[in-house]
């Protein structure tokens, strides 16, 4: 199954798909303003044009486990997305991802956090199946 994971926030979304067995993540790029009618459209094509099955979106639960404003303002993003595509689109908790994501690398920040998400995602996916 291609999944397609996105690392959400305000002014920049990291972008990250699946192979198409659903093992291996790779960063694909940014979205500006995902949140917007625009950034919307461009996500609804990323994931046609990737043949994704499923969107996955980080959700940023504090520390503590708890849902703080950005958690509250990535469920909003998730009901516009959810509205803008015909697929599933589902949470996962995206605690450390932005910092695993930092240091070199040739895509954005942004999307190496998004592969991250996804590769754990991925691993969770698997593990809990068995």
């Amino acid at each position: 199954m291609r999944v397609l994971a996105l690392d959400y926030g305000l002014a920049r979304t990291g972008v990250a798909v699946s192979d198409p067995t659903g093992t291996v993540a790779r960063p694909l790029g940014v979205v500006r303003r995902a949140a917007t009618e625009r950034g919307l459209a461009e996500l609804a094509s990323l994931a046609r044009s990737e043949a994704a099955e499923r969107i996955v979106v980080g959700l940023p639960i504090t520390l503590r486990g708890q849902r703080g404003e950005q958690a509250e303002e990535t469920e909003r993003f998730v009901e516009a997305l959810r509205a803008a595509v015909d697929l599933p689109v589902e949470t996962f908790d995206e605690r450390f991802t932005t910092k695993l994501a930092r240091g070199p690398g040739q895509a954005p920040e942004d999307a190496r956090a998004a592969a991250h998400l996804l590769t754990t995602y991925l691993e969770w996916r698997t593990t809990s199946r068995t």
